[in-house]
């Protein structure tokens, strides 16, 4: 991971957050590595934080509502 990264935690989850390229936009995407397919993005740090929190509840309804199983978090914001 880079040094412009942030590593923050959401429900327990691991947030990714990190700076976009020009090329791909500009602002910040934010992935949950335990959430397949869970991202998002924002034009600063903590838009994408924000917009995260409602990926991370549309994510977790859809796979509840298709008989899914939610992983848990691999990493607790309190072990870290």
């Amino acid at each position: 991971m880079d040094c412009n990264s942030h590593i923050i935690f959401i429900y327990d989850y691991e947030i990714i957050i990190r700076p976009l390229s020009p090329e791909d936009g500009g602002g910040f995407v934010a992935i949950v590595p335990d959430l397949k397919g869970c991202i998002s993005d924002g034009e600063t740090r903590a838009e994408a934080a924000s917009n995260i929190e409602d990926a991370i509840d549309a994510w977790i309804k859809v796979q509840v509502s298709m008989g899914r199983e939610v992983p848990l978090a691999s990493k607790s914001a309190h072990a870290a």
